[in-house]
């Protein structure tokens, strides 16, 4: 193993090495035009650069493998699973009640009822079996891709930004970075809700860089990059298979709900905001300060 490096060295090996394997899965979604490329495996390769120049990063510069953080709370895992679902029934239940989207979107549950529906299943029927099966199952392999992103952007980036910043600085500074690291994909590929680009790059860099302090605090907070797996899986799930699809357009919803709406942009100024107040005892832990 190489000697051990600093900081800011080890920052910028990670970030040139995230950097270059990320370059590959860009081409291969760009030229496919859709998330849909190579059956779904280009995203999730994608997904894992994040994670896999975090380890070569550690390799390289004689940071432990183990300060990528694998310690397991239940009490941080329960949080990272609920956080998501919270904000996210604030911003869709919001859109609901201002009339910007109705809710269920009956066209969906109609494509459900074969598979969860039954002889004269209700509509609550149906809506119950599907949000159940994805809020378990479907969050447990949301996590997989989800473990990718954060072993890089949590279980690296952040801690080793934390040696040299304040957390706000540390917030900020990781959220443009992972906001930035989809921007290819979301103007170059279909990741997009087909609204006006520069809205959709705007609502989707607050949401993004807004919830980065939630993920950087549940990491510096627990010590563990689990719980920002399981954030991020759950993010995902809720958001993209149960928000989003059982949210009936009403004419303007797409430029307000999902990842590139105003909805959960505005949340996440409201919950980076709560997080940023509970910042004052977090602390790196003595094992990762060398």
């Amino acid at each position: 193993m190489a000697a051990p490096q600093s900081a800011s060295r080890r920052v910028r090996t990670y970030l040139v090495l995230t950097l270059a394997l990320s370059s590959i899965f860009w081409f291969l979604i760009i030229r496919a035009g859709t998330l849909s490329g190579g059956n779904g495996m280009w995203v999730l390769g994608l997904m894992w650069c994040p994670g896999v120049a975090a380890i070569l990063a550690s390799l390289a510069t004689g940071r432990p493998l183990s300060q990528i953080g694998w310690r397991w709370s239940w009490r941080y895992a329960a949080l990272g699973y609920a956080i998501p679902v919270a904000y996210g029934a604030v911003a869709y239940g919001a859109t609901r009640a201002l009339g910007l989207g109705a809710f269920p979107d009956a066209a969906f549950v109609a494509t459900q009822a074969p598979r969860f529906g039954g002889p004269g299943a209700s509509t609550a029927e149906i809506l119950a079996r599907y949000v159940l099966l994805q809020g378990s199952a479907g969050v447990l392999f949301s996590c997989v891709s989800g473990l990718g992103e954060e072993i890089g952007w949590r279980g690296f980036l952040v801690p080793e930004l934390f040696r040299r910043m304040s957390f706000t600085r540390v917030a900020l500074v990781s959220g443009a970075i992972w906001a930035a690291w989809h921007y290819p994909i979301l103007l170059f590929a279909d990741y997009n809700a087909g609204t006006a680009p520069v809205y959709g790059l705007a609502c989707f860099t607050v949401l993004v860089v807004g919830i980065a302090f939630v993920f950087a605090w549940i990491r510096l907070k627990s010590g563990s990059v689990w719980p920002a797996a399981i954030l991020h899986g759950s993010h995902n799930l809720w958001i993209q298979q149960v928000f989003d699809p059982l949210t009936a357009d009403t004419g303007r919803t797409k430029w307000i709900i999902g990842e590139f709406g105003a909805a959960l942009a505005v949340t996440a100024i409201g919950v980076a905001w709560l997080t940023w107040r509970c910042r004052a005892q977090i602390l790196l832990p003595a094992a990762e300060a060398a």
